[in-house]
């Protein structure tokens, strides 16, 4: 990394304190160029069934058969993906100046343009399902902007045409206004793949007296400059003052609301995923800053790009996995290079992989609990004033196989104090909603009540559902279908809301968790996470802790139109009058297919747009930035120990055909057995410890217990006896 050019000013005081120097990290990228597994092995989750048992059978013996699957196959390719990470980190390394990557720009001739904004016409107009919705609410009109921007690329030649960069921030400006990070134009090659970054992290914290403050907080190794790294703080980016700077930045890529909109622009100053953002106007940036030392800094740093870690699975492809898809694309691209660029002992675990299943579980960090999946999650304890807690970090929802997500999370959770749980999601853009709402149910006795979705009513809709309503063995459209058919005679702008997650496998293994729960979100929290944190207040498994005043609002299923064209073609024979036609040089499309709605006492209010608001917001503050959440884990802490504690504990033993079952409660005064879901006995308890016997029973039935305070269920637990 080259030297950057300073300036030392007048010294300024300043009560920013120095933070020891972050990871050592590499500029480099590691980019594994190993075959991926297939995702049909990796999936777990069967098809819905007609009853509740068969459909988690199923789900259960496919999951078994994806882990043996998954291990034959990587003890067999370990060497060659090792070698290949080895060979990209190589080339990630030598990471070029901006102006020197967008040379090799430019290769779309005016036919491919022109097919280009065809087909986002196209997917706008009869598959994107929040376009009524935002054209309301940000009274914008991308149909119309693309139909004067066809018309006048009517009037170019090849010789008259506008540059290529010109026309991609055209796409992309059309596409960002309607505020839905679900739908997006993703750039074609070089850009796809590529990320622009500066050799740092910025990130905001509040004063005591609520006053802004956006300090360093991460640099890549080797990277110096005089008081520079983390702690210094930033007062002005390229002369503008840095709060001004983020609300422009923030405006160019849009959130939903204000909260989403300065996250993304503070996150944008440093880091930008070429395959959805346009690459940055300005070869360099011009930082002012106060030193470590208190003294006032300027510095000139590049930007420069490099390849980013790979996708968790392919979109475009025809799967239950890619179907079932709520994910924000920028959020996962950033995550991914800042795992590159940060933490590099998650990128060596993962062997180049995203999101990948570590046969043997791993700890990153001294204080962490090994997992299976270090990319995925984080476990330690919390220590707090108010108490020791568990704090479980989830990253990402973007994992092939649910099934296998809920049970680590499951497994961490059991291993962290029971007095207390503080799930942490901030940061995290989705992935499969699958994994989303299978988690629920781990945290609270009630049924779970996956979202509902809907498409809306267009014949291209239409001709989707009617293609695979009937289709047992791919993408099951058939529960959307009747209702988009009578949608021509009925008016109906929406199809019948129906869940995508399967009501049997968010309520297969019920409540393993029995302390109170605090969940903590931020603005960048969207799509599966945003449906997470709906189903976790819409049934009110606990308390939502913000540091910013709402998720980022997003609530929808995502498609590529790589996938809308391959709907229309598989099964064979494809369909020979698809209106979907491939895009030119890699590029593609995403759109907001069904949008989601909430449950409970909220029930039919969409989630796009609205997200989700904290019941308790918390200012992140410098001690949170720099020395570990110290202040926001205190917060949580505090609302942990003001919450009731229950715990529900069944042991059993046979004797014959008698099975005995003693209940060890705490906050519960009444407990109902059930046997195959069927009720057996009710019984009040004082707190000592009763044992009840159950006559004729046969091993391998279900048992349940639910415990109850003043009439209202508090605590659920099942086991095979």
């Amino acid at each position: 990394m080259s030297q950057p050019r300073t300036m030392k000013s007048t010294a300024k005081k300043t009560t920013a304190k120095k933070a020891s120097t972050a990871k050592k990290t590499s500029t480099g990228k590691k980019t594994s160029t190993a075959k991926r597994t297939s995702t049909a092995k990796k999936t777990s989750t069967a098809k819905r069934t007609s009853t509740a048992k068969k459909a988690t059978a199923k789900r259960t013996t496919a999951s078994k058969r994806a882990a043996k699957q998954t291990m034959a196959s990587t003890t067999g390719t370990r060497a060659t993906r090792t070698q290949a990470t080895r060979a990209a980190a190589v080339e990630g390394a030598a990471a070029v100046p901006l102006p020197d990557f967008l040379a090799s720009a430019g290769t779309l001739t005016l036919g491919q343009r022109k097919l280009l904004v065809d087909q986002a016409l196209l997917i706008l107009d009869q598959n994107y399902v929040h376009l009524p919705l935002k054209a309301a609410m940000h009274a914008v009109n991308p149909l119309q902007r693309l139909r004067v921007m066809r018309a006048r690329m009517e009037r170019q030649t090849a010789e008259t045409m506008e540059p290529e960069w010109m026309f991609h921030r055209q796409m992309s400006s059309i596409f960002h206004s309607v505020r839905d990070l679900h739908t997006n134009y993703l750039l074609p090659v070089p850009f796809a793949g590529k990320i622009a970054f500066l050799p740092f992290m910025i990130e905001k914290c509040y004063d005591g007296a609520g006053e802004e403050h956006y300090l360093i907080t991460r640099t890549v190794t080797g990277y110096s400059a005089p008081q520079f790294g983390p702690g210094a703080e930033v007062t002005h980016w390229n002369g503008t003052p840095i709060a001004r700077a983020v609300a422009l930045n923030g405006a160019q890529f849009a959130g939903s609301n204000d909260a989403a909109n300065l996250a993304r622009g503070l996150e944008s100053l440093t880091l930008r995923p070429l395959v959805i953002q346009s690459p940055p106007d300005e070869d360099w940036v011009n930082l002012t800053y106060i030193g470590l030392d208190g003294s006032t800094q300027e510095l000139r740093e590049q930007w420069k790009v490099t390849t980013n870690l790979p996708p968790m699975t392919d979109l475009d492809a025809v799967s239950e996995t890619s179907a079932s898809m709520g994910l924000d694309l920028d959020s996962d691209e950033k995550a991914r290079a800042k795992k590159a660029l940060y933490v590099r002992d998650v990128v060596e675990l993962e062997d180049g992989q995203s999101s990948a299943e570590l046969k043997t579980p791993a700890a990153v960090g001294g204080a962490d609990l090994p997992t299976t999946m270090p990319g995925v999650f984080r476990a330690r304890e919390a220590v707090t004033p108010s108490g020791t807690f568990g704090h479980l970090r989830i990253f990402t929802f973007s994992v092939q196989d649910p099934v296998a997500f809920r049970d680590e999370f499951v497994r961490l959770a059991g291993l962290l104090p029971q007095r207390g749980l503080i799930v942490d999601v901030r940061d995290n853009g989705g992935g499969h909603i699958y994994a989303s709402e299978f988690t629920l149910q781990t945290l609270t006795p009630r049924y779970i009540s996956p979202e509902p979705v809907q498409f809306i009513s267009t014949s291209l809709n239409l001709r989707i559902c009617r293609r695979h309503k009937d289709n047992p063995a791919g993408i099951d459209l058939g529960p959307w279908f009747d209702s988009l058919d009578l949608a021509t005679e009925t008016g109906a702008a929406y199809s019948a809301a129906k869940p995508i997650t399967p009501e049997d496998g968010a309520n297969d293994i019920g409540q393993t968790y029995h302390g109170p729960v605090v969940l903590i979100t931020d603005a960048r929290v969207y799509s599966a996470t945003d449906i997470f944190a709906a189903g976790f207040a819409d049934h009110e498994i606990g308390t939502i802790l913000g540091v910013d005043d709402n998720t980022g609002a997003g609530g929808a299923n995502v498609w590529t139109h790589g996938l809308l064209a391959a709907l229309l073609n598989e099964p064979p024979p494809p369909d020979s009058t698809s209106p979907y036609e491939a895009l030119p040089n890699g590029a593609n499309m995403r759109v907001s297919i069904r949008r989601t709605l909430r449950v409970g006492q909220l029930s039919g209010t969409p989630v796009e747009d609205l997200g989700i608001r904290p019941h308790e917001t918390h200012k992140m503050t410098q001690a949170d930035l720099l020395e570990g959440n110290v202040d926001l884990l205190a917060k949580a802490g505090s609302l942990l120990a003001a919450m009731p504690h229950r715990s529900l504990g069944v042991t059993t033993s046979f004797s014959g055909t008698t099975l005995t079952v003693t209940l060890n409660v705490e906050g519960i005064d009444r407990v109902d057995l059930y046997l195959d879901n069927r009720p057996i006995s009710s019984e009040d308890l004082t707190g000592a410890p009763l044992s009840i016997d159950i006559l004729e029973v046969t091993p391998g039935q279900s048992l349940r217990a639910d415990g109850y305070k003043a009439g209202a269920l508090v605590a659920s637990r099942r086991r095979t006896v």
